[in-house]
């Protein structure tokens, strides 16, 4: 089981300066160990897309089954907000899909392993990935799934129950929007403003499936990511 811990010296040391490409980035993840959920996870699990993609999603952490594949969103919840996607008219080859903790956290029962909800220390000591990600990303708009993702990008005090769908600018909305207002250009360290865009906030896909009235949740998903089709330009 992954244990409990007060504090993680963070992912900032791991992530190499000259990283210039999203790839670099992910080869670099591999050897993330700043916080102690790599111990007891397969492997880190790092966003996947396109570098140009339009819109990036932003979810908590990989489960189960992203853990033993090392891919985001290839499980139940995956499958789920695939198909939420399709009904909202997004072009799946625009998304990039990321998560704000790199690593499965989880709790050992048998045979099973539990999701845990990653403590605020992992969401702090992971955020630097998140930033690096955005630094080499040019999104028209960013989809918050789900309160990890909002603490990471917006906050502690953001609640996603108050302000799902509605489309906030970015970065001016990050809790720390110095973070994501300049962006490299080059290899050489010179950097420019980030382009503008928008922030949309709506439920995670698996609270879909843990819902009561799981079609009205679904219909509720949609609907926010209908929002940003048609807040997409073309």
């Amino acid at each position: 089981m992954a244990e409990q811990t007060g504090s993680a010296p963070g992912a900032q040391r791991f992530i190499p300066p000259d990283a210039d490409t999203i790839d670099d980035l992910r080869t670099a993840a591999g050897g993330c160990r700043g916080c102690e959920l790599y111990r007891d996870a397969s492997q880190t699990v790092f966003g996947r897309g396109d570098e140009s993609a339009r819109v990036v999603l932003v979810g908590e952490q990989p489960g189960d089954m992203e853990d033993q594949k090392g891919l985001p969103f290839v499980g139940p919840a995956g499958r789920l907000l695939r198909r939420a996607v399709d009904d909202a008219g997004l072009d799946p080859g625009h998304l990039y899909l990321t998560n704000a903790v790199k690593h499965f956290r989880f709790e050992q029962r048998g045979k099973r392993r539990i999701h845990q909800t990653p403590d605020q220390v992992h969401i702090t000591a992971c955020r630097p990935w998140l930033v690096a990600e955005f630094a080499r990303l040019r999104p028209e708009v960013v989809v918050v799934l789900g309160a990890t993702a909002a603490k990471a990008l917006l906050g502690p005090s953001f609640r996603v129950t108050r302000q799902r769908g509605e489309l906030l600018p970015w970065p001016e909305s990050a809790q720390h929007p110095a973070d994501f207002e300049q962006v490299p250009v080059d290899n050489a360290g010179k950097r420019a403003d980030a382009p503008q865009a928008r922030l949309l906030a709506t439920i995670h896909p698996s609270a879909v499936l843990r819902a009561d009235d799981q079609d009205k949740a679904y219909e509720g998903l949609v609907a926010d990511l209908t929002v940003v089709t048609r807040a997409l330009p073309g």
